[in-house]
């Protein structure tokens, strides 16, 4: 399966490549752009069953630096220390996932959004106990699953309980992984996740995972940089023809649609 879908990604992309070539697109020159990554959120970045890093943000980046000229260097690192590390000019960009928000551009600059995505409740496939934010709010035996610092974790706190960033309620984990499996192992009840991710588990899940309630808002995704860097604008413009040709389409297809994560 997976060399079907990688042969299937590989050639979608080159078939909409082309028109790209004559884009007036920034040449790089061959350089190196070392990229932050954590590699523990499925479909756009994570390790399969051989340990290799693959996902949506990979595909997108490999074809970003054909287009740019440019050569990616990868080094991973954990989800609290990405942001602080890239603004430090410790990496040239990050990309797990990141929503684009205001707090965080004060000390990054962000990409133009690649992606949006929808808030969502991911929960155990027999659960029955609540349906919706409300419901899980008003039983406090219930609790939540978040890493620290993440857009889940502050909608969870102010828009699903009660704004306190101390509850008990709100169990705290390293990875977002960390936290499914506990969702898997009955240690908590609910791990809040974007739909591009949440949707992914459930695919894979057969039938122990599903997503309930309405979402509870969107979040666009975007790549991040030390601050003034001068990759911003050659980025922006090379996600923006990959949207113009469907080249964005074709891994949302191939990633979302196409892909079944353990297959």
């Amino acid at each position: 399966m997976r060399l079907t879908l990688a042969a299937a990604a590989a050639a979608a992309i080159a078939a909409l490549s082309a028109p790209a070539a004559a884009q007036d697109l920034p040449d790089l020159g061959g350089q190196e752009i070392v990229i932050a990554t954590e590699n523990a959120y499925p479909p756009l970045q994570f390790l399969d069953a051989e340990g290799t890093p693959i996902g949506w943000e990979y595909d997108a980046m490999a074809e970003i630096a054909e287009r740019l000229n440019a050569t990616v260097t990868y080094e991973t690192i954990s989800w609290d220390a990405m942001i602080p590390a890239v603004a430090e000019g410790q990496f040239d960009m990050g990309m797990t996932g990141i929503t684009i928000r205001e707090d965080r551009a004060e000390v990054v600059d962000f990409s133009d959004s690649y992606m949006t995505s929808q808030m969502v409740m991911l929960v155990r496939g027999d659960e029955e106990r609540f349906s919706d934010a409300a419901s899980f709010a008003a039983d406090e035996d219930l609790l939540m699953a978040a890493q620290p610092g993440t857009t889940p974790f502050y909608v969870g706190v102010y828009d699903v309980l009660d704004g306190d960033e101390a509850n008990p309620r709100i169990k705290l984990f390293e990875t977002f992984g960390a936290g499914v499996e506990a969702l898997r192992n009955g240690d908590v009840d609910l791990v809040l996740t974007d739909g591009t991710a949440g949707n992914g588990y459930v695919a894979a899940s057969e039938g122990s995972l599903k997503v309930v309630g309405e979402p509870l808002g969107t979040e666009d995704f975007g790549f991040i940089f030390p601050k003034g860097s001068e990759l911003v604008e050659p980025i922006n413009a090379a996600i923006a023809s990959m949207e113009a040709d469907g080249t964005l389409d074709a891994l949302n297809t191939t990633w979302f649609l196409d892909y079944k994560m353990g297959e």
